[in-house]
């Protein structure tokens, strides 16, 4: 863990003050829309926005990262995410929010893609299961971290919005100044989706699902929040709450992922979260209740990302592995787009209200149990002998990032077939 820390301190330095600054921005966002009178579907087109922008990011940084190199690219677009940031009260109108989010969309993706190259880079077989638990644990306190700061000034002032872009313009200065060399940097076609959907038809379908909850908890709790009349302290405490379930259940359900067969902890998990979400939207109105909801939910949901890409990684040959990591964040993201547009029309007063909020991810969650039930009934379970390893993952993150997960289960793989083989060796 030390060596881990001592190589690439920095990076992770940096990283936990951009999710700061991306958390930030997030929740105040959706409170600032609420004081400036925007409907919730403006409000979800808003947030829709910069999953658009990731998608496209995710694509578009690899060739601009080759064209030009890292150091450029993290400069370039950290100067466009601060300056965003500053116009989102300047410019106080939902479309042109759209086109700032579409915009930070793009560059938080882009800088995710060139961050986690580099901290693939730092790492080798011995430590990089700890660095990627490490990058976990500090994208996950930033997130909770900004929602204390979302505390410190007004959200109808400026003096928030310039926290969060100086938060981000500072996080890139131990990166730039302190990482070196550069990587060299190259990423895996991505298989074909029709491929991959026959290989693993829950982790396609679980992804698409999964993208859409986590969209609606990350982009649109905040904008929930303030429709249902919670103070700003309560925004803040709920908003976090996700996030803190999310670190807490996340290695529990790790180690069980490794133990058993993961389409029933898939089914456990996603009911679980289902049903948080059915009693939040019944019984919304008690602060205390909709904090448990929230735990439970995102504790469920987020462990759901890594555990489905170990799922089908079950599936694959160690060569298809790092390929297929590029079509299952490609139909999260399509999910994400989709889950705020979605969240917003049935959180309109005309359909269900705020409470719309929970029943979106309830649908969601209980229509992905119901399918991994249903998978149970196709094929047989692999012993959890011949499974992988379950590497930790957030929703966030780049298709590196998950590249770099798979390279680890890969490496995980070998080493232990090489043990097995030695010790039936010794034995013989």
């Amino acid at each position: 863990m030390w060596q881990v820390l001592s190589s690439a301190w920095a990076l992770l330095l940096g990283m936990g003050m951009l999710m700061v600054g991306n958390g930030l921005q997030g929740t105040l966002l959706g409170v600032r829309g609420d004081l400036e009178g925007f409907s919730t579907f403006e409000m979800s087109c808003v947030m829709s926005a910069y999953f658009i922008g990731f998608l496209g990011g995710s694509k578009l940084a690899p060739e601009m990262i080759r064209r030009v190199g890292h150091v450029r690219v993290f400069a370039a677009l950290a100067s466009f995410i601060s300056a965003v940031m500053i116009l989102y009260p300047a410019v106080a109108s939902p479309w042109a929010w759209v086109l700032g989010r579409i915009v930070i969309g793009f560059c938080f993706s882009g800088v995710y893609v060139t961050a986690e190259s580099w901290l693939n880079n730092a790492s080798d077989n011995a430590n990089r299961g700890k660095a990627l638990s490490l990058y976990m644990i500090v994208q996950m306190v930033g997130i909770v971290s900004a929602q204390g700061l979302f505390l410190v000034a007004d959200p109808g002032g400026y003096e928030t919005f310039v926290i969060a872009s100086v938060v981000v313009s500072v996080s890139f200065a131990p990166i730039l100044l302190s990482i070196s060399p550069t990587p060299a940097f190259d990423t895996t076609k991505p298989m074909p989706l029709g491929n991959l959907l026959q290989a693993s038809p829950l982790g396609c379908v679980g992804m698409f699902l999964l993208g859409g909850v986590f969209s609606a908890q990350f982009g649109m709790s905040a904008v929930y929040a303030a429709s249902a009349g919670l103070s700003l302290t309560q925004i803040s405490i709920f908003v976090a709450t996700f996030y803190v379930g999310a670190l807490v259940l996340q290695y529990p359900l790790g180690w069980f992922s490794d133990r058993m067969d993961r389409r029933i902890l898939i089914l456990f998990g996603a009911t679980s979260g289902g049903a948080a979400a059915v009693v939040a939207m019944l019984m919304g109105g008690n602060f205390l209740l909709l904090l448990v909801a929230a735990f439970v939910i995102g504790g469920m949901t987020n462990p759901l990302y890594s555990l489905l890409i170990a799922h089908t990684n079950d599936y694959l040959e160690h060569d298809d592995m790092p390929a297929a990591s590029g079509g299952l964040v490609f139909i999260n993201g399509l999910g994400a787009v989709a889950g705020p547009l979605i969240t917003g029309w049935m959180m309109s007063d005309s359909v269900f209200g705020a409470p719309g909020f929970f029943l979106f991810m309830a649908i969601l969650l209980l229509a992905l149990g119901a399918y991994a039930a249903y998978r149970t009934t196709q094929r047989p379970a692999i012993p959890s002998e011949e499974t992988g390893i379950m590497s930790p993952m957030l929703p966030t993150s780049s298709p590196v990032a998950v590249e770099f997960a798979q390279e680890y289960a890969i490496e995980t793989d070998i080493e232990e077939q090489e043990a097995a083989n030695e010790a039936t060796t010794d034995a013989a």
